[in-house]
């Protein structure tokens, strides 16, 4: 018998943050859900956290098409109907954290044609690795410059799902390495910073780059002969939260 698949609201709709959902399958403290709009960690993203039900969610996890919601506190049972809400200011600072790394490497594919090679992030905290040898001189300072000029353009940020044969065509999408995809993945969902960036991408973005609001650069390392460190901070700006930053409910 196989897991149950986890419809994956989080995918479609950012901004939901909290619904009801029922319980189909429990293993000690792990619980599985029909749908969720929890994120499990994945792609360089943490996992959300939250409550399901009277539960705190500490640790989520995708298991082939089940998202396991680990929890602390009263565990439901199964076909139970129990409501699901995320900590929004977390998830909030990681989309805006999200997007501002995708406005980097779209600055740096532009600027120097160079590629992305690894990542990582926190909440408004985050580091990208890319094939520089050696950086250019004065290289932090103008990046940060042009990454925050991208954010105030408040650039549109799309999200849409493309079949896989649609999606090798693009170039830009290419570069991404779509193609080593495994042939069994027949839609590709593309998160687009429209102008600017492309790539295939499971995980949460804000709406429209103002939304960010600045980043900084706050130190570059080299990690190996080809291969340098970018870290970033992610801080307030007068559009870090919009009319719309505070989400619907499913």
């Amino acid at each position: 018998m196989t897991d149950p698949a986890t419809e994956l609201v989080y995918l479609r709709d950012a901004y939901v943050r909290e619904m009801d959902a029922t319980v189909v399958g429990v293993d000690g403290a792990r619980v599985a859900l029909d749908r969720t709009v929890f994120y499990p960690t994945g792609g360089g993203q943490p996992h959300d956290t939250g409550t399901l039900g009277d539960a705190r969610v500490v640790e989520v996890r995708k298991d082939g098409t089940t998202v396991w919601h680990t929890v602390e506190g009263p565990a439901p049972g199964v076909g139970d109907v129990v409501h699901l809400r995320i900590d929004w200011d977390r998830r909030h600072a990681l989309m805006r954290t999200h997007s501002a790394l995708h406005v980097l490497s779209g600055v740096i594919w532009h600027e120097w044609g160079r590629a992305v090679t690894g990542g990582n992030m926190e909440p408004l905290s985050a580091r990208m690795d890319f094939e520089f040898d050696p950086l250019p001189d004065g290289f932090g300072a103008t990046v940060e410059a042009r990454v925050n000029e991208e954010i105030a353009a408040r650039r549109p940020i799309e999200v849409r799902f493309l079949p896989r044969d649609t999606a090798l065509e693009d170039e830009d999408l290419v570069r991404t390495k779509v193609n080593l995809v495994p042939a069994s993945v027949t839609e590709l969902r593309v998160v687009d910073i429209v102008g600017l960036d492309k790539q295939a991408d499971g995980g949460t973005h804000v709406r429209d780059t103002a939304e960010i609001g600045r980043v900084r650069v706050v130190k570059t390392e080299s990690k190996g002969k080809a291969n340098k460190r970018i870290r970033i901070e992610v801080t307030d700006g007068p559009d870090a939260y919009g009319t719309d930053a505070y989400g619907t409910d499913a």
